[in-house]
């Protein structure tokens, strides 16, 4: 298996988008797979659409309802997937331990060995170490995951977000953002520093270019002085700075927070946000993390003279829950909020039955969009944060 796979890696140097499923399936047939196909998910986390192989059939090229096929239970679950007849199995495709999407492989006529299950682990896996590195300038698979145009502020904005999820064995952080084709002022941001994972959820005012050009303004403020070694006060106090002297009058509200993924400590500052959530044992702790908000960022409220910090400590498998108000302010038809009890029981629900963050994320956004009848008045974004020590030692 060691010679195939180095020859994809040295092939795929020079490999297009185009070209890049049909390396994959040579590189298969070499492994004794006779037939792969790669397929990606939408942004929105309900198609898996397969990436452009010369030989699609038409059934193939419409793609996979992730709630409704085989190869979506793989890319939900994370797990391979067979048929019952062992004809064809779907391999996860995982960055990390972000979803990119699944690996569908016909199965020899004489079953699948054990070897060959592992031969296409490790080919999904190299399939999405390509996918991601060759994303960043082929906009081909940049619209392969894409069912609609966007717009130009959601343009800018998701040129600037991270990936949707990112972890270690001590912690889990998972975001999602909905309208994700017209998203406006909402934006999130997740990185590690060593042991201390950041955290910042931001919601600009407005819904229009300027508002995404604020919020984008405060994510590149937040980074810069998070990596030139600031805390978080002087994140708020720079975020703030740059907002009054170039986006003026463009209010900004942010959730900025820090977990020692070492020992448990949370650590924040909220500027006019709704506050955040603690779910421990299948419950929301009320007004575990709920303190006086300070306010908001742009008017240069804090810029001399930063809030203080907040903190608790958490217990092992932990889940802090961040979000806009446009999850709680929500509406239906006829009129009823979405509200933070819905909000908090659809998460309780959907990890109760052992989904993880990035799952529990996607069943809960497919949730308000259907309340709301897929068509939402203000931007909803959602961060999930898992403390979960216990794996290191598992």
């Amino acid at each position: 298996m060691g010679p195939v796979l180095a020859w994809v890696l040295e092939r795929s140097h020079g490999a297009s988008a185009r070209q890049l499923a049909g390396v994959i399936g040579d590189a298969a047939r070499r492994l004794g797979i006779p037939r792969t196909r790669l397929y990606l998910a939408d942004l929105q986390q309900q198609r898996l659409l397969p990436l452009p192989q010369p030989d699609l059939t038409p059934p193939e090229r419409e793609g996979l309802d992730v709630d409704g096929s085989l190869g979506g239970l793989a890319y939900r679950t994370q797990e391979v997937q067979s048929t019952r007849d062992g004809d064809t199995t779907w391999f996860p495709m995982v960055d990390g331990i972000e979803r990119i999407g699944v690996m569908q492989a016909l199965t020899p006529a004489t079953g699948t060995p054990s070897g060959l299950r592992e031969a296409g682990r490790a080919l999904a896996s190299l399939a999405s170490l390509l996918v991601v590195s060759k994303s960043t300038h082929h906009d081909r698979l940049i619209r392969g995951q894409r069912t609609r145009p966007m717009t130009l502020q959601a343009e800018l904005l998701w040129a600037f977000l991270p990936p949707r999820t990112i972890g270690t064995d001590l912690a889990t952080s998972s975001a999602v953002l909905e309208p994700a084709y017209d998203i406006g002022g909402d934006a999130f941001d997740h990185s590690f520093i060593d042991a201390i994972l950041h955290l910042t959820l931001v919601d600009a005012m407005g819904h229009d270019l300027a508002s995404g050009g604020a919020s984008g303004a405060a994510l590149a403020a937040c980074r810069a002085t998070r990596r030139s070694g600031g805390d978080l006060r002087d994140i708020v106090a720079t975020i703030d700075r740059t907002l009054t002297q170039w986006i003026p009058d463009r209010l900004l509200t942010a959730v900025i927070a820090e977990l020692d993924s070492d020992q448990g400590d949370f650590t924040w500052i909220n500027c006019g946000h709704p506050p955040p959530l603690l779910i421990r044992d299948g419950h929301v702790l009320q007004n575990a993390l709920e303190r006086p908000a300070h306010l908001p960022l742009g008017y240069g409220f804090h810029t001399a003279e930063p809030p203080a910090q907040e903190h608790v400590r958490l217990q092992p498998g932990d889940r802090v829950l961040l979000y806009s108000d446009g999850i709680t302010e929500a509406r239906s038809p006829e009129g009823d909020l979405f509200g933070e009890k819905r909000l908090a029981d659809t998460v309780i629900r959907s990890t109760a039955s052992g989904d993880k963050a990035p799952e529990a994320l996607r069943r809960l956004v497919q949730s308000l969009l259907t309340y709301h009848q897929h068509h939402l008045r203000d931007d909803a974004t959602i961060l999930l944060v898992e403390w979960h020590p216990s794996r290191r030692a598992h």
